[in-house]
């Protein structure tokens, strides 16, 4: 899942000295009914870098990305193999999720 490659990134950059928070969002329509203290409170406005990893199409998660972040997905489809072989060839690797947390 999304989730445990984020986590096994953030274990990966803590090890390296880094402060890193995971946030998993399983439902943005029930975020965005929220307050804006809480979704604050969630994504602080002072936190600019900031890496999505979502195992589908990025386009809905740029907004939680912001303009300095990245979204690490699938933006193309219609490849065969299996899992693992697709998660790498697309980079959902933690590697890859690491290297654009320090890009």
């Amino acid at each position: 899942s999304e989730v445990e490659l984020a986590l096994k990134a953030a274990d990966a950059l803590s090890a390296k000295g880094k402060k890193i928070r995971v946030v998993s969002l399983p439902s943005t329509n029930v975020f965005e009914a929220q307050d804006q203290a809480y979704k604050d409170s969630v994504l602080p406005p002072s936190v600019t870098q900031r890496v999505v990893v979502e195992a589908g199409v990025t386009d809905g998660w740029w907004k939680y990305a912001g303009s300095a972040g990245r979204v690490v997905g699938l933006d193309r489809f219609g490849e065969s193999a299996p899992a693992g072989q697709l998660f790498k060839e697309f980079g959902f690797t933690v590697d890859n999720v690491v290297a654009n947390v320090e890009a």
